[in-house]
């Protein structure tokens, strides 16, 4: 009785006001989960105990119909030698097996009732396990979304983002220093007049090697 009575409590049960009213409701659904399995696993426990025992029964009552007719020939055997008394004991005794088969039959009736009761019970209780653990997935999902989303937010709008892009700040500062160190190593700053005089000298020196060189060619060629 106490599993029927438990299943009944499953079978009503409605998840949805079970899990507004519950402060933790993953944890919830995972308590009416492990309910459901237990009772389930108990169900099925009473039915093949119930199956056991019919099959037990039904052996029982071919066991007495073969005694039924084995007090039917003794009885029959005790008519044909005039012995009335002997018959009629036989007959009592072939209705005394005859009144266990029957009621080993109503017990039988009553564990097939039950049985399908139990088949009921079985296939609800699946259903039920279906739609809980469906929802047990789909608040995983959600509540896995809602971390997600919070870590977003957080990322967005708390310290550790300006302390990131404030880094970046920094690294951009450096890059641009390194850059204009290399642009000033390639500067070169304006003559002096030595330098420029320097410049002359040297131009004028080339230009008088190069007289030389031409009036060598030409007397060479004449």
């Amino acid at each position: 009785m106490g599993i029927f009575s438990r299943t009944r409590d499953i079978f009503a049960a409605n998840f949805t006001e079970l899990l507004d009213r519950a402060e933790d409701p993953a944890r919830m659904i995972r308590m009416i989960i492990l309910e459901m399995e237990e009772t389930l696993v108990e169900v099925r426990a009473s039915a093949a105990r119930s199956i056991a025992d019919g099959k037990e029964m039904r052996r029982a009552i071919s066991r007495l119909d073969e005694l039924q007719n084995s007090w039917t020939e003794k009885a029959e055997l005790a008519l044909s030698k005039d012995r009335e008394d002997l018959a009629k004991a036989a007959l009592m005794e072939r209705q005394k097996a005859a009144d266990m088969a029957d009621g080993l039959r109503a017990e039988i009736a009553v564990i097939e009732e039950t049985l399908k009761s139990y088949e009921a019970d079985i296939a609800k209780l699946q259903g039920k396990l279906r739609e809980a653990r469906a929802r047990q997935n789909a608040i995983a999902n959600r509540i896995e979304s809602a971390v997600t989303r919070a870590k977003a937010r957080e990322l967005l709008n708390g310290g550790r983002t300006e302390d990131a892009f404030s880094r970046f700040d920094i690294l951009e500062r450096r890059a641009d220093f390194a850059e204009g160190r290399a642009e000033a190593l390639g500067m070169t700053g304006p003559k002096s007049l030595e330098e420029e005089i320097a410049e002359l000298r040297a131009s004028e020196k080339v230009d008088a090697e190069l007289e030389a060189l031409k009036a060598s060619l030409k007397s060479k060629g004449a």
